[in-house]
């Protein structure tokens, strides 16, 4: 069998490279950027999506893998494509969950399409929390750790407040230009050093971030409350999801999309509860314990920030961790696991009983952990309207919208006071 290998991205690249990003959640990822940047690497976020890109994954990888490694390799080698970049100094980064999940192997398949493609000698930089390819991993470094996760979680905020007021606004464009001028401002603190160090400091700016979007005029009216949950790819990414945050705020909803660092704080959970299940090395479990509580910490002083002042807000992580109980196991933690159970759980009790559960065609986990759990919520919570909706090269955008819709009409007639022919 062929192995397939690109040079390892060293720390000296740092100075000398370009790495090209795929922009999959674009708040939190703008501000990510800015924290790698604030480090001394140059980054560039891969924003746009193209059918050449879909094609050029196609040709590439097999299309029975996973839809975004599908999509992320088209966009890489579109971007290479492009005559853009200095190739002989541009790296690039992709993401690894670590686990039985396919994503696992997206760096794999991200290197037989490189040397496949000419590409051989570009060098990938593999982000991991699970020890994976050490010698080609980002260097986090303590400063660039707190860095990121302040990105994530002021990003999370800006990106629930925008959600919230942006289909109600009474001025179109208020809440689009609010966010711009936070995302600048946040981009601005991490390139001095500033607002990501002292705890007070970030509360304080959790206040100041919703006390801004609670001024913006606004119309009170009904509208359908929609939540999306799924794979993390096609959950957070416009191009992978066909702009499925748009399309439903076209159809008149309003839209809540559990933040990124929900996705952080389970994979740090995962950890403590393979040491409660299989034991191991106690102060591996220690350490997860405490890091979850310090960021559980974090974001519920955001999220109590944004109740303060009239927004809908999760609770705890470890309450979250809760949600799962009689539906599934926390044991089952392969791809989203118990985290998509959880969240549609924690939609449908914050009064977003409308879900859109976007998957990869073929996702296992997502079939187990999504559609295989339906049935069961729907009996504890007979107000669940839930569909699950397939994104792959082959499948029908027209399709797509069609499913939604019909989830929608059920869910305008619940809203409008009359019963539904049938739940959908």
């Amino acid at each position: 069998m062929m192995e397939y290998m690109t040079p390892d991205f060293t720390q000296e690249m740092a100075a000398t490279h370009t790495i090209l990003i795929p922009n999959m959640a674009p708040v939190q990822f703008s501000l990510l950027q800015a924290a790698l940047d604030s480090e001394g690497y140059h980054t560039v976020l891969l924003s746009s999506g193209s059918s050449e890109a879909a094609r050029l994954g196609l040709k590439y990888v097999h299309n029975d893998t996973c839809y975004p490694a599908l999509v992320v390799i088209g966009q890489f080698l579109e971007a290479l494509d492009s005559g853009e970049y200095d190739l002989e100094h541009t790296a690039l980064m992709i993401t690894q969950t670590g686990g039985g999940c396919r994503a696992s192997n997206y760096l794999k398949l991200l290197r037989k399409a490189l040397v496949k493609s000419g590409y051989g000698y570009i060098p990938v930089i593999s982000v991991n929390f699970s020890g994976l390819e050490k010698n080609s991993s980002l260097h986090f470094t303590p400063e660039l750790a707190r860095k990121v996760f302040a990105a994530v979680e002021y990003g999370d905020e800006l990106s629930a407040l925008r959600n919230q007021v942006r289909p109600y606004e009474s001025n179109e464009g208020d809440t689009e230009k609010l966010t711009g001028q936070w995302i600048r401002t946040i981009t601005q603190w991490t390139k001095d050093g500033t607002n990501y160090k002292k705890r007070r400091e970030i509360i304080n700016n959790f206040e100041r971030i919703a006390e801004s979007y609670s001024r913006i005029p606004v119309r009170h009216e009904n509208k359908i409350k929609v939540g999306i949950v799924g794979e993390i790819y096609v959950k957070f990414s416009p191009i992978g999801n066909n702009n499925l945050l748009a399309f439903l705020e076209s159809q008149g909803c309003e839209v809540n999309l559990p933040g990124l660092m929900g996705f952080l704080e389970y994979s740090i959970a995962n950890t403590e509860i393979d040491y409660k299940l299989y034991g191991g090395k106690w102060y591996i479990g220690l350490g997860a314990e405490t890091a979850l509580n310090y960021l559980d910490a974090a974001t519920t002083a955001m999220n109590d920030a944004m109740r303060k002042y009239g927004f809908t807000a999760p609770g705890r992580f470890r309450e979250l961790m809760k949600k799962p109980e009689g539906i599934l196991h926390l044991g089952a933690k392969m791809g989203e696991g118990w985290l998509l159970t959880a969240e549609m759980v924690e939609l449908i009790e914050s009064g977003f009983t409308n879900i859109v559960c976007a998957q990869p065609f073929g996702c296992l986990p997502n079939h187990i952990a999504g559609k295989g759990v339906m049935s069961r919520i729907r009996s504890l919570y007979p107000e669940a309207n839930i569909t699950a909706v397939d994104y792959d090269a082959s499948s029908s955008r027209v399709n797509q919208e069609n499913r939604i819709k019909l989830m929608l009409s059920v869910a305008a007639e619940k809203l409008n006071g009359n019963k539904p022919a049938e739940s959908y």
